[in-house]
């Protein structure tokens, strides 16, 4: 068994070496269909195409893209959007895609691959269950933003409403706004950058992952204590920030690192007197 030189419960970004097998006994770079998917296409991304949804419906949207895709586009712009609800959801291929324009709910939902620019707003829901890719949103965004994220990035500018990152599983959110009441509810892991302010119960029952947050935060959620912000956070934040272009708006050192505390991981074995204790 692989062995950790410090404890793995601690929790944080680690420079510990695992000891044993490695990752190439299982995976080789040279076997490309292990990371593609069988449906996928082959495209180009100087190949590019454009198209204007304004009188298309959503079923309509969706079938060009894959229709594009399917002749080797790899950068495709949609122009004038016009807010509809799941525009550019189950992509499960590499591609540029840009959005001139707002999306409604459910957009960018299910994807696994794709660059996504969406150059105005995003309703609830927006890159629900997005496994890997980036999505950068220029302004604001509704609530439950990267709800159930497994991977990849997801970037908004403007400001998000309640729920961000409920139950995230994986990949990287960064807000650069405000972000609304029990932001992080029932994180399970990867990590979220919020350089506003958080509304109440941030970080609530979160089960593990990382929150930094450059603003004040309205109150902590249950379970979610103050964590020690180390060189390698800063490292991680500084470098993060810089591929998308946005700063810290008081520095490095203003930064609040949350995390799990831990108290509710053995929930369902507590007596009823310890669990009021916790709650």
């Amino acid at each position: 068994m692989a062995q950790l030189k410090q404890p793995s419960d601690k929790m944080g970004m680690h420079t510990e070496q695992l000891a044993g097998r490695t990752q190439q006994i299982f995976f080789s770079s040279s076997e490309e269909e292990n990371f593609t998917y069988p449906t996928s296409y082959e495209v180009d991304f100087d190949q590019q195409a454009e198209f204007d949804a304004a009188n298309m419906d959503i079923s309509a949207i969706n079938i060009k893209l894959r229709d594009l895709m399917q002749k080797g586009y790899g950068t495709i712009t949609v122009k004038n959007p016009g807010a509809k609800h799941s525009l550019g959801v189950g992509i499960l291929n590499r591609l540029n895609l840009i959005f001139e324009g707002s999306l409604g709910y459910f957009g960018c939902g299910l994807i696994d691959g794709p660059n996504v620019h969406i150059k105005g707003r995003v309703g609830w829901s927006c890159a629900e269950n997005m496994m890997s890719g980036t999505i950068v949103v220029e302004k604001n965004a509704g609530s439950t933003f990267g709800a159930a994220l497994r991977g990849g990035d997801l970037v908004c500018k403007g400001d998000v409403g309640s729920r961000t990152g409920i139950n995230q599983k994986g990949g990287t959110i960064i807000v650069g706004g405000d972000v609304g009441m029990n932001t992080g509810f029932m994180m399970q892991r990867g990590r979220m950058i919020l350089l506003g302010n958080a509304g109440p119960n941030l970080g609530d029952s979160m089960y593990d992952g990382l929150i930094f947050i450059a603003g004040e935060i309205h109150s902590l959620g249950i379970d979610a204590i103050e964590g020690e912000l180390t060189d390698i956070d800063k490292q991680w934040l500084t470098h993060k920030l810089s591929i998308y272009g946005m700063k810290m708006p008081h520095g490095i050192d203003s930064f609040t690192k949350v995390v799990s505390g831990k108290q509710l991981w053995n929930y369902d074995n507590l007596e009823p007197a310890e669990k009021k204790l916790v709650l």
